[in-house]
């Protein structure tokens, strides 16, 4: 079963993050850290209107968290606020074993559909997303719900 949940797609995902680093005038910032295993993120964003037009990010995450980073990572630049907050929601709700309708650029996510039956696990999958939906309010007090 644990096999499973660390799957060849998952594995490969973590080699792909993009974006790694520091901003040099960002906007926002955000810190996450899952306690139960210790993965952290720090995020990044520069935003152009309600679209995200920079981002950075340094990651220390066990491999669920640096495939969802990495996804993340891959098309959060020029994504819409709105897009970022929904991929956000739609993976909580896949967690929770629901319906989860991401937005197209974010549909990679998915591919963590498994991690549902693993609690312990959820929330260094969300580090990435929660910490970008933070860094996120922290630019533009507006989008905070």
């Amino acid at each position: 079963m644990i096999d499973e949940l660390y799957s060849r797609e998952i594995l490969r995902r973590t080699t792909q993050l993009q974006h790694l680093g520091r901003l040099r005038a960002p906007q926002g910032a955000a810190d996450r850290v899952a306690k139960l295993c210790g993965s952290t993120v720090h995020v990044e964003v520069r935003l152009d209107g309600d679209t995200v037009g920079d981002f950075a990010m340094e990651v220390e995450a066990c491999a669920l968290g640096q495939a969802a980073a990495a996804i993340l990572s891959q098309h959060v630049i020029g994504a819409p606020v709105a897009d970022v907050f929904a991929a956000r929601d739609a993976l909580r709700a896949l967690l929770k074993g629901e319906a989860a309708a991401f937005p197209e650029r974010f549909a990679d996510l998915h591919i963590l559909s498994g991690v549902k039956d693993y609690p312990a696990r959820h929330a260094s999958t969300l580090l990435a997303l929660e910490a970008t939906c933070e860094a996120i309010c922290r630019a533009a007090p507006r989008f905070a719900a």
